[in-house]
């Protein structure tokens, strides 16, 4: 797997009609990132990461993740227009990873892609490469179980390394989305490699629901990837 996982210092959003709007949305969260009550991991064996399903720009749709340092780290602002695709970006705005929905004839459609960086111009999505000059390969192929197909109903999705063409998917995704309880496991070993879990507030403390919420990420496994199986999930089950 390629390793995206860089040092990241934290940089305001570049807007300026909206530079007030965002300061006190960085300064609101960061606050939130620091007031979890109890944790599964600490950061000497996994990173964990706070997760708020909002953007910092004004009129976007998106999510903002802080380090537990108080620093963002990663940051998705979705314009209108653009739903069949996500771009997961650094904390300054580099794109990391970008998320593509597979579409075909069929009525469901089940299957998403994701590719390095950005991916710019129109897909075809059934040999899952650019019809551009510029070519580009998926890294991995994410396909959504279907609930009348599977005899473990805890089983969310499955990923493929590769792209769809790879038969034996790499990991698994089991758990509820909507309750903020998920579990990302290596397929060989069953291993935990990455969990979505409730933000626990303290005692008298701010509320956060499902709005706000952790992702732990296990030591050799890259927190981008990770954001990127909640970008899939929230898409698959909002």
């Amino acid at each position: 797997m390629l390793l995206f996982l860089k040092s990241i210092r934290s940089k305001s959003v570049n807007h300026q009609n909206d530079q007030n709007h965002d300061h006190q949305d960085q300064l609101e969260f960061k606050s939130y990132s620091c007031r979890d009550a109890t944790t599964t991991c600490s950061s000497s064996t996994c990173v964990s990461l706070t997760v708020w399903r909002k953007s910092l720009i004004f009129c976007c749709k998106g999510f903002t993740v802080i380090g537990s340092d108080g620093n963002l780290v990663y940051r998705v602002d979705n314009y209108a227009g653009r739903r069949d695709q996500t771009i997961l970006m650094d904390g300054s705005g580099k794109p990391i990873l970008t998320i593509c929905r597979h579409k075909n004839l069929k009525l469901v459609d089940n299957n998403w892609f994701i590719y390095e960086g950005e991916v710019l111009g129109e897909h075809d999505y059934t040999t899952s490469t650019k019809t551009s000059s510029s070519r580009k390969k998926p890294i991995f192929c994410v396909k959504k179980q279907m609930k009348i197909l599977q005899s473990n109903i805890n089983v969310l999705a499955h990923v493929y390394y590769h792209g769809i063409s790879n038969k034996r998917y790499s990991y698994i995704i089991e758990g509820s989305y909507a309750n903020r309880t998920c579990k990302v496991l290596d397929a060989k070993s069953r291993n935990v490699v990455a969990e979505i879990r409730k933000k626990q507030a303290v005692a008298g403390g701010a509320t956060f629901g499902l709005e706000v919420f952790v992702l732990d990420v296990m030591p050799g496994f890259d927190s981008g990837f990770a954001m990127a199986m909640v970008l899939l999930l929230d898409q698959m089950f909002s």
